[in-house]
């Protein structure tokens, strides 16, 4: 536990707007994932692991399942006296407002960061799948003498993906000289993975700084307007990850875990994730069931055909069902003989029976939280 002066803040709402159909009535950092977690719970598993026991999760609207999710903090052994888990909803200061960025967020929550003792604050958001090593990156940043560190990977990617990416060019000594926020490019990047680690004394004289001047984006008016005044740093991440930057790419992410190599190099051993725990009964399959290549949650009950798909605690598949390459979401109920191919649905979603459903595999095609087909 050797990261005790340092505080963690994540941004559950920051890219709400990239899934805004998983979004309407919920945070992004509370957007379900892999059959049983939320967005959310890698960041602050990471952040456990790493020895971080004080985080502070800002949060803007649409929080009511966040809250249910994290409770008490409990599950992360975050459930303590001194530090543990804090939410932050919006005007918490009272001369803040509904944030507009990044340092806005940071000034409305200020007075609870002034009060933690810690050195250093690692901010996370939401938008990355990923089981990072925080040690490893706050070691850089103290090596270094950074006065910000940002954590980038290396990826390929498309002229849309770009469009909503920070890319950093990066120098021979780790420095980051150049960065550009939504570029029209494609190809391999040095893209942020928008985790950052500051000093608490800088992070005070920029916050306010930037409250007095009414600035509100740490991308564009800290990281691109200041690159050559602070010293920036590029700490890479060569393990995996994966960035939700659309539906697509949110279903893609998702069907990546079916490939037992990557659930292998997300869920490391010494590293686990952690996650809100329900106390449901084990899948239940009916005879004539036949299901491969799929990842099944706690209390689903299957008697149909089930193939290439996540599904959640509680689905249930009727008789005479087939569900291919699909995403089926909490407590959803599929009629009997539906043939559904390509579709995400959410939570409580009923599909009668006899019903055909099909989207692409670049379009999945989606149902909205308690739609009823």
């Amino acid at each position: 536990m050797k990261n005790r002066n340092v505080l963690g803040l994540i941004f559950s709402n920051m890219h709400d707007d990239v899934i805004s159909d998983l979004t309407k009535e919920r945070t992004m950092g509370s957007v379900l994932f892999g059959g049983r977690y939320r967005l959310i719970d890698f960041p602050l598993s990471s952040m456990v692991n790493s020895g971080i026991e004080e985080v502070g999760v800002i949060t803007k609207s649409n929080y009511q399942s966040l809250l249910d999710h994290l409770g008490s903090g409990r599950e992360w052994d975050l459930a303590r006296k001194r530090g543990g888990l804090h939410l932050l909803p919006p005007f918490s200061h009272v001369a803040s407002g509904m944030y507009r960025g990044r340092l806005e967020a940071l000034y409305g929550v200020w007075d609870f960061i002034k009060a933690s003792d810690a050195d250093y604050v690692l901010l996370s958001d939401c938008d990355v799948v990923s089981n990072m090593d925080y040690d490893k990156v706050i070691d850089y940043h103290v090596s270094t003498g950074a006065d910000i560190t940002c954590v980038y990977a290396n990826d390929v990617l498309t002229v849309e993906q770009a469009q909503r990416s920070t890319i950093f060019g990066i120098n021979d000594d780790g420095r980051v000289v150049d960065v550009l926020l939504s570029p029209h490019i494609s190809g391999t990047c040095n893209v942020s993975l928008n985790t950052f680690v500051l000093n608490k004394e800088f992070m005070k004289n920029i916050v306010l700084e930037a409250a007095s001047r009414s600035l509100f984006s740490f991308e564009m008016n800290i990281l691109q307007g200041r690159t050559h005044e602070y010293k920036i740093m590029a700490y890479m991440h060569d393990e995996y990850f994966s960035r939700i930057t659309s539906m697509d790419t949110y279903y893609k992410s998702n069907m990546a875990l079916l490939d037992s190599e990557n659930r292998k190099k997300l869920f490391v051993e010494n590293r686990p994730v952690y996650t809100k725990v329900r106390d449901n009964p084990p899948v239940k399959f009916g005879i004539g069931s036949n299901v491969r290549n799929s990842l099944i949650g706690d209390g689903c009950v299957i008697e149909g055909t089930v193939e290439n798909c996540i599904l959640f605690r509680g689905v249930r598949i009727a008789k005479g069902a087939s569900v291919k390459n699909s995403i089926i979401m909490q407590d959803a109920v599929i009629g009997a003989k539906c043939d559904i191919n390509y579709v995400i649905t959410d939570k409580r979603v009923n599909v009668s029976a006899q019903r055909m459903l099909t989207g692409s595999a670049n379009y999945p095609l989606f149902l909205g939280k308690g739609a009823v087909i």
